[in-house]
């Protein structure tokens, strides 16, 4: 079973450390992206699963099988390319096809995995065009479909989709989603698109600097994350400063830096710590009291309207209004509640709020 473990992974580039101490276990038949910003690590990491790097250090499990030192096509794989990988002599059939025929499986058999797959990909009509024919999505389901016909449980997605349309990638990761399900195979899928991510998951590996900085499904890493930079890289969150008032059993009041209070449900603080609240848009509403702030700007985001504001401590503050509601103009005075419940509070990091969500 094509479980992919990794133990105390690192990888050198002379003095330039692109993973550093990686330890993941992949479960089988689970669909993980590896979620982070450019220069973060993830294609690296991915390479090392697949055999085009040898790690520095560390050791990699392909189910019980050390694969160290074993070449790239005999760890039994698929892998599919951000740039569109396919032999643009060969036709659409004969690129599918082309891995079950270098197995020297027979004539027959070769036949019935590139339908079955082609089928999957549903570009059966597609099989006697050259890649140069084929519109961006099609060449990459193509890809997908000779990843498939390789007969791995294991198929490996670096940036499969940055390189198409948006309508098309959106489409495409779906299609992608369920022939994994289908097939029961294990997935590991690089991007830096966090809506991308969200959507195709079973479970999230984040990371920034060549390293993990949390693991979840998407949900946790969406309404609950642990670390002040996954709650600002995944979504779109608000993030003001402030200190501990006072504790009960309710939860904790927080004075901002406007001295206005926020309730919060978040627990083992202490009175007077210095924390930083984490407020997504969308669990932000306007009232009678709460932080007073001015509209500064006014988007139509097509479901809903999203509302720039500047607070009187000059913190910026996001909420949305759905279309059927009022709309504030922009110089219009607001008074902005947080929902008690949905409101993220951590620590204020030592280095700074800047440098700790800073992406580089």
């Amino acid at each position: 079973m094509p479980t992919v473990s990794l133990k105390n992974v690192s990888m050198r580039f002379g003095t330039v450390t692109a993973v550093e101490s990686m330890d993941l276990v992949i479960k089988d038949k689970e669909y993980v992206t590896i979620l982070g910003p450019s220069g973060c690590g993830k294609t690296t990491l991915i390479k090392i699963i697949a055999g085009i790097l040898e790690p520095t250090e560390g050791e990699v499990f392909i189910g019980e099988t050390d694969v160290r030192g074993i070449p790239t096509e005999d760890r039994d794989i698929g892998y599919v390319f951000q740039n569109i990988a396919l032999f643009p002599h060969l036709n659409v059939r004969d690129n599918v096809s082309y891995g079950p025929r270098v197995r020297d499986l027979p004539p027959a058999e070769v036949e019935g995995i590139w339908k079955e797959y082609l089928d999957l990909v549903k570009l059966l009509d597609r099989m006697e065009m050259f890649p140069s024919e084929l519109a961006g999505g099609e060449q990459q389901k193509v890809s997908l479909a000779r990843a498939l016909a390789s007969g791995s449980k294991l198929l490996l997605l670096d940036e499969p989709l940055s390189a198409l349309d948006a309508r098309v990638r959106v489409d495409l990761r779906y299609d992608i989603r369920r022939l994994a399900k289908e097939l029961g195979l294990t997935v590991i899928h690089v991007t830096h698109d966090q809506e991308e991510a969200m959507s195709v998951s079973d479970r999230i590996v984040l990371m920034r600097n060549g390293r993990v900085v949390e693991t979840g499904t998407p949900i946790n890493l969406y309404r609950s994350p642990d670390n002040i930079f996954t709650a600002n890289f995944i979504g779109e969150t608000n993030l003001l400063e402030g200190s501990i008032k006072e504790r009960d059993e309710s939860g904790i009041t927080i004075r901002l830096r406007d001295g206005t209070l926020v309730k919060a449900s978040a627990k083992f603080m202490d009175v007077e710590d210095a924390v930083v609240l984490s407020v997504r848009p969308e669990y932000v509403y306007t009232a009678s009291d709460g932080v007073q702030a001015k509209v500064v700007s006014v988007t139509f985001m097509g479901t809903h309207w999203r509302i720039g504001t500047r607070t009187s401590s000059e913190d910026d503050v996001d909420f949305d209004v759905q279309t059927s509601d009022k709309v504030p103009s922009i110089g219009d005075e607001v008074r902005l509640v947080f929902n008690k419940r949905m409101t993220m509070v951590y620590a204020r990091p030592i280095e700074g709020i800047a440098e700790a969500i800073r992406l580089e």
